[in-house]
C-alpha cells in the first residue's frame, strides 16, 4: 500500500489553508494525505467550512483518519495567521514544515511531498532564508545540485532548461552541459515517474524557426543540435530542434510525451494556455517525489472564498500516481 502524502502548509496567510480544506473534500475517499501545519489554526478555519480536523501523532494514521477528517501533523505557528497579512514571525514554522515533509518522504513514511505556496520574501525577511526559491531549498535538502522543473497540464508536459532569468541572459546560460543534463533528467523521470518505457521528447529551438539554418541565430545549430545528436546515440527518442511556434498544436503534441523548452515562457505559456487552473509543478531529479500547485500565495484573495483548489487537487493526484510508479519500479 502506498504511504500517505505529506502536504506542507505554505504561507498560512495565503490561500494554502483554504485550498487544503477544499482538497480534502474532493479527495477524502480517493487518496490519503496529511497536512503539516498548525492544527488549531486549521480547526478554526475548518469549522465554519464544515471540514473536521483531526490532529494525528504520525503520518501513518492519515489513511484511517482521511475519510472523516483532515489529518494534521501539528506544526504550531508563532502568531495567529491572518488571511492576506503575511507575518514574518511564522517564517520559521513554514520552513520547519518543509523540513519535516522531506524527512518523512526520505524515510519512506510519506509517498511524496506536496507543497503549498510560500512567500520567499517572508522567509528571507523573517528567517534569513538563503535559497533562491522553494525548489532550490528542496534540492538542497535532497542533496541535488541542479533540479529540473516540469510543468504538467492534462495535455502537455513541458520542461524549461533555463527558468527565472532575463531573456537576454538565456543564450549564455544555454550550455551543452546544461541542456544535456536537463534532457537526461527529463528522460529518466518519464521512465520512472510517469511509467513510460520509451519516452519521446520534443526539443524546442531557441530562435524563431529554430534559427532557420543560422539565419536567425546560431545557437540551434552550434549548441542544441549537437547535444541532441549525442543523446540520440545513447538511444533517446528526441525530435528537434523544432520551431516553438509549431510544437504545441494538437497533432504536434500527439507525437511526444514531453517538450523541453529553452526558457521560462516558451514552456509556461502553452502549459498555462492548455490548463491554467489545473497545472502542476513537478521537481524532477530529487530523491523524493515533489509536486506543487502552479500558482503563488495569492495574498490578495486569501480568505475571500475565491481561491481555486483545482491545481492543488491535481498536484496531490499526480504526486500519488508518481509515488505508486516509483514504488512499482
Amino acid at each position: 500500500m502506498t504511504p500517505p502524502l505529506a502536504l506542507t502548509c505554505g504561507d498560512p496567510a495565503g490561500i494554502g489553508p483554504e485550498i487544503t480544506l477544499a482538497a480534502w473534500r474532493r479527495l477524502r475517499h480517493e487518496l490519503p494525505f496529511a497536512l503539516i501545519g498548525d492544527a488549531d489554526h486549521m480547526a478554526a478555519l475548518g469549522a465554519p467550512a464544515g471540514v473536521p480536523v483531526a490532529r494525528i501523532a504520525g503520518i501513518a494514521e492519515a489513511a484511517q483518519v482521511m475519510p472523516r477528517a483532515l489529518p494534521v501533523l501539528h506544526q504550531p505557528f508563532t502568531s495567529a495567521p491572518v488571511p492576506g497579512a503575511p507575518d514574518l514571525g511564522n517564517a520559521a514554522a513554514v520552513i520547519a514544515a518543509i523540513d519535516r515533509a522531506v524527512k518523512l518522504a526520505r524515510a519512506g513514511d510519506a509517498a511524496a511531498v506536496v507543497t503549498n505556496p510560500i512567500s520567499k520574501k517572508v522567509l528571507v525577511d523573517g528567517a534569513g532564508f538563503a535559497h533562491p526559491g522553494h525548489t532550490e531549498y528542496l534540492a538542497a535538502l535532497g542533496g541535488v545540485a541542479r533540479p529540473v522543473m516540469m510543468l504538467v497540464a492534462p495535455e502537455l508536459r513541458a520542461v524549461p532548461v533555463t527558468i527565472h532569468v532575463p531573456i537576454s541572459a538565456v543564450p549564455a546560460l544555454l550550455t551543452p552541459e546544461l541542456l544535456a543534463e536537463t534532457i537526461r533528467v527529463t528522460h529518466a523521470a518519464l521512465r520512472r515517474d510517469f511509467a513510460l518505457p520509451a519516452p519521446r521528447i520534443a526539443v524546442a529551438g531557441l530562435n524563431p524557426h529554430a534559427g532557420e539554418g543560422g539565419l536567425m541565430g546560431t545557437e540551434d545549430e552550434t549548441v542544441i543540435r549537437p547535444v541532441l545528436g549525442a543523446l540520440r546515440a545513447e538511444g533517446m527518442d528526441l525530435a528537434g530542434p523544432l520551431p516553438a511556434d509549431t510544437m504545441f498544436h494538437p497533432p504536434a503534441r500527439a507525437g511526444y510525451d514531453a517538450a523541453v523548452c529553452m526558457y521560462h515562457d516558451q514552456a509556461l505559456i502553452p502549459v498555462k494556455t492548455l490548463g491554467f487552473s489545473v497545472g502542476v509543478n513537478v521537481t524532477l531529479g530529487l530523491p523524493f517525489v515533489r509536486t506543487s500547485p502552479d500558482h503563488g500565495t495569492a495574498f490578495g484573495i486569501a480568505g475571500t472564498g475565491r481561491a481555486d483548489p483545482d491545481s492543488l487537487v491535481e498536484a496531490l493526484r499526480l504526486a500519488h500516481r508518481i509515488g505508486r510508479n516509483r514504488a512499482a519500479a
